[in-house]
């Protein structure tokens, strides 16, 4: 009979075969209360499951983040139960958890409202009181096929088709609904009560534009209501910050049917897009990388040789000539750099060799997973590989993540959670390698005092890698930047330098390496940090002049002309209009700095200077907002050097 070790080294013996629930029942009531699943010999069960065997047992509870995947699963099984009393015709599709959340795919010939989200809410929430418990049954394959033919769900069935090997399934009975599931779930509705349904959308079944479409009612929960108040506060900041909707009111992009996955850019957006490019280029130059571009069609013999043909083609655009020759438009910019690297003789004295490029890449994403700037099918990567000795790969690790982090510190990214992804089981390099490969990653970090995560078996097949992770203002994270070391692709191409010793097969070592990681992207993350308020340095129109009347026109154009010649980015408005009405709508297109211009600043050769945030930083003269303005441009996003307000 089982003995059952706890995570406090306790061991308890049982006569008989005991549940999950009885284990924590027989701790305390306070646990039993509390117990939403277990994990036993580190695999999630649900609380009503038999331990029948020796072995380790964690009591799952709400305190633990597997117990809140739990709950949102269950939410998501919980609108399953409220839209099929509400729309019986309603077949119930997958409700799978997601990052803070969970969602349930359903197909029904009408398309769900907003009103129809509400009334749906309201009928869980009714569920929710009536305190009932989530029974779940193990049911022979056949057994399960009878029941959803009974029920005429056709997509439960085709899910059933899709597992073949599965002899018996679990159901999960909430009262008269039933779900078909792997679990855990709750052993009763009395957990679920701090969720919210957020959205419903469009969904293709399978992903596939060439399905049908179903709705895609979200939602998230918790494990409190504070946490759950946090999280709506969240989206409600988030939606305020949505770059696609910024992008609109400032007049930045737009996106068209015509090219789906693609960025229209407008005058400022693409002002903001250069300056950024800009700000790249020169750091890199410092840094003593040298620019280089490669072709964006490619023959389909490179990426063989690369390898992405045999495993990324799916992604890949590519096209057929008429000599019958195959194309592709570039995903990555990798092969191209190592062909590049491979055109003369390189000696260990041409080591390290920094190679930058600002390509634009494509890559097929399905229509469903576009999203703004932050998915796209094509985008400018600021890619840099790094080709080095052995010996000199361990400096050149610490020089990149110092890189890093110092070019986020310009933009106010200061909280950079760093995650190591060492050596996956499907891997190509012998173990000699992929230990040099990963030290010389932790070395980098351990020299430099970072604290980093450990992923083990999350690198590539062909290398560990850093990724740095951003915390943007409102506490989401974005994964930018990328460090890469690699000999595999050195091989796959046979490219070599000269060592000292005169051998001219020596194998150099290959850093991938991107910061902003896409440009486009980049953008959408900074314009939703900033709320689309971007910092002097990057706003595509940084100052604009304002006349209270006509009297004041010549003077605001000379003002106009010295900022220009000065290389700022300056707009004027010299409508007949109440000064009032253009302050209002400037401040709304989140332009740094407003100048007001009166008779008496005319005539003392001052400038009443606003900020678009509505601080007024008085009259002062033209000369002393010039060296204010350069003040601000200069310190990049940087708090320490921000200038003096108090002019």
């Amino acid at each position: 009979m089982p003995a059952i070790t706890l995570p406090d080294g306790s061991i308890k013996n049982y006569d008989n075969p005991v549940s999950i629930y009885e284990v924590a029942a027989d701790i305390g009531p306070g646990l039993a209360s509390a117990t939403i699943a277990g994990e036993v010999d580190g695999k999630l069960c649900d609380a009503c499951d038999l331990i029948e065997r020796d072995g380790t047992l964690r009591i799952i509870t709400n305190k633990d983040e597997e117990g809140v995947d739990v709950i949102r699963h269950s939410c998501a099984h919980l609108i399953g139960h409220a839209v099929k009393q509400l729309f019986p015709e309603a077949n119930m599709v997958i409700g799978p958890v997601i990052e803070n959340g969970f969602y349930y795919d359903i197909a029904v010939e009408k398309p769900f409202n907003s009103d129809d989200l509400q009334v749906i809410e309201d009928r869980m929430r009714s569920l929710i009181k009536q305190k009932y418990d989530v029974v779940k049954k193990m049911t022979p394959r056949d057994e399960v096929i009878a029941e959803f033919e009974n029920r005429g769900e056709q997509y439960k069935l085709k899910l059933i088709e899709d597992m073949p090997e599965e002899e018996a399934m679990g159901l999960y009975y909430h009262q008269e609904y039933l779900d078909m599931c792997r679990g855990p779930h709750v052993p009763n509705t009395s957990f679920l009560e701090n969720f919210k349904l957020t959205k419903v959308s469009g969904a293709y079944w399978r992903g596939d534009s060439r399905n049908e479409m179903l709705q895609r009612i979200y939602g998230t929960a918790w494990a409190s209501k504070k946490e759950l108040n946090v999280y709506l506060k969240q989206l409600e900041e988030a939606e305020k910050r949505d770059h696609r909707k910024l992008g609109r009111e400032l007049d930045l992009f737009h996106f068209s049917e015509e090219a789906p996955g693609s960025i229209f850019w407008h005058p400022k957006g693409w002002t903001l897009f250069r300056k950024l490019l800009d700000y790249m280029r020169e750091r890199q130059d410092r840094a003593d990388y040298v620019e280089v571009n490669t072709p964006d069609v490619m023959d389909r013999s490179l990426w063989e040789t690369s390898g992405h043909w045999f495993n990324y083609r799916e992604n890949m655009f590519s096209t057929q000539t008429e000599d019958e020759r195959i194309f592709a438009l570039k995903p990555m910019n990798c092969p191209g750099s190592v062909s590049m690297y491979a055109q003369g003789l390189k000696s260990y004295r041409d080591l390290p060799l920094r190679m930058a490029e600002f390509g634009k890449v494509h890559r097929y994403e399905p229509s469903g997973a576009l999203h703004g700037l932050m998915r796209v099918r094509h985008f400018t990567q600021d890619d840099a590989h790094i080709y080095c000795t052995e010996d000199q790969m361990a400096q050149e690790c610490i020089e990149v993540v110092a890189f890093v982090l110092d070019i986020y510190k310009d933009f106010g990214f200061e909280n950079v959670k760093i995650k190591l992804s060492t050596r996956p089981d499907n891997r190509i390099g012998t173990d000699e390698i992929w230990d040099k490969l990963e030290g010389a990653l932790s070395n980098a970090l351990d020299v430099m005092g970072l604290d980093y995560e450990l992923f083990p078996g999350e690198g590539a097949f062909y290398g560990p890698k850093l990724e740095f992770v951003l915390r943007d203002a409102i506490g989401r994270d974005w994964q930018c930047g990328t460090l890469q070391v690699d000999m595999n692709l050195p091989e796959r191409f046979d490219i070599s330098y000269v060592d000292e010793n005169g051998d001219r097969g020596a194998r150099p070592v290959m850093l991938h390496r991107a910061i902003l990681g896409s440009f486009e992207r980049f953008i959408g993350i900074l314009i939703e940090q900033y709320a689309g308020a971007m910092p002097t340095w990057l706003a595509p129109v940084q100052v604009v002049i304002l006349n209270i009347s006509q009297n004041q026109s010549t003077y605001c154009e000379k003002i106009e002309e010295t900022l220009k010649n000065k290389g700022f980015r300056v707009a004027i408005d010299l409508r007949n209009e109440k000064i009032g009405f253009k302050i209002r709508e400037h401040t709304l297109q989140k332009i740094p700095y407003l100048l007001v211009v009166g008779d008496r600043e005319v005539e003392s050769g001052t400038v009443a200077v606003r900020k678009h945030d509505g601080e007024d930083l008085g009259v002062i003269t033209f000369d002393d907002f010039c060296k204010h303005l350069s003040q601000d441009v200069s310190c990049f996003g940087r708090s320490e050097n921000s200038p003096d307000t108090n002019l």
